[in-house]
């Protein structure tokens, strides 16, 4: 099996404020919160390739980084899209071997993905999230030699509420809630049926999913509520794989 990162930078990040997205934010080294992310799986001796997913104004940016970087296991710089789906189901396409245009141009791509699907896991990562450890990474690639989904998560240390009109509804046990982090992988094969069922859609190409539409959640939300005879695992998180929200967080 080959491991894909997918490294989901398409937002503009509004909630840190500025006009600069969050993930070219630098950090306290220098290095801006998307370098920091994509170093993690170009360093991990688990993953095969990585495929970057940019917002469409700034995929230049994001090839100038891949330079600076020397980054060997890159092998694609994609357009993301206006919703978080649309992005991973883009980075789907690219590794399905269909071609993406930025401002009608195809996608610059260096190396080929490997084409044979069933062979392929994906795992999908907030670039927001630029502390994710080699040993969640590990983790997460571990499990995908049992399971066909896979998500990372943390126990929760503080008490939820449910609300509903602006009244507690119901107080979940804490013991049960975890928060959820990424990287969540899948089988690639997998992951492309859940989206194809969440969209209603016959296929994923551009032109069955222009009209689609996703009510916000993240991958497993998808998996576990368009195919749920499959389990997903969670393997241990950690605090520091925070996501970068706010101006605060960096």
């Amino acid at each position: 099996m080959r491991n894909i990162a997918v490294i989901l930078a398409g937002g503009i990040g509004a909630r840190v404020g500025g006009n600069t997205p969050k993930q070219l934010l630098p950090l306290q080294d220098g290095k801006s919160v998307l370098e920091h992310a994509v170093d993690a799986f170009e360093q991990s001796p688990h993953i095969d390739e990585v495929c970057i997913v940019m917002h469409p104004d700034y995929i230049m940016h994001a090839e100038q980084m891949l330079l600076a970087n020397a980054w060997q296991k890159v092998r694609h710089i994609i357009p993301g899209g206006k919703e978080r789906w649309e992005s991973s189901v883009n980075a789907i396409r690219q590794v399905r071997g269909e071609r993406l245009e930025v401002k009608g141009q195809e996608t610059n791509c260096q190396l080929p993905i490997a084409n044979c699907h069933n062979a392929v896991n994906l795992l999908l990562h907030d670039a927001a999230r630029p502390f994710v450890s080699q040993d969640i990474i590990a983790r997460v690639c571990e499990a995908l030699e049992e399971h066909e989904a896979v998500t990372v998560a943390i126990p929760s240390t503080d008490t939820v509420y449910e609300m509903v009109d602006g009244k507690v509804a119901r107080i979940p046990q804490r013991s049960t809630i975890m928060r959820a982090q990424t990287p969540q992988a899948f089988r690639l094969e997998l992951i492309a049926e859940a989206y194809t069922k969440a969209l209603g859609v016959d296929n994923l190409s551009a032109e069955a999913c222009a009209e689609a539409h996703i009510p916000a959640t993240d991958d497993c939300g998808i998996v576990h509520e368009h195919m749920p005879q499959v389990p997903i695992c969670i393997v241990e998180g950690e605090e520091q794989n925070k996501k970068i929200t706010f101006k605060e967080d960096i």
